[in-house]
């Protein structure tokens, strides 16, 4: 399952980024790195971008990054 296929409430770990450049870079820098937490806090209303906990932190994704980071739900 990808990040973006994730609603508000779930939690799940990291498994795998595919991102790749400049944007996978990024997305390590911010902490998205297998074995790491997230929890989703919600969607905006027009559907982009997606609020994340991660490690304390919150991030905003568009859903096409957020289809880059895979995850385990739990």
């Amino acid at each position: 399952m990808t990040l973006s296929g994730m609603v508000p409430g779930d939690t799940g770990s990291v498994r795998d980024l595919s991102a790749t450049g400049a944007l996978g870079q990024r997305l390590m820098d911010l902490g998205f790195y297998p074995g790491a937490r997230v929890r989703v806090v919600r969607n905006a209303p027009l559907v982009d971008p997606v609020e994340i906990e991660l490690d304390g932190c919150h991030v905003s994704l568009r859903h096409e990054e957020a289809d880059l980071v895979e995850v385990h739900r739990q």
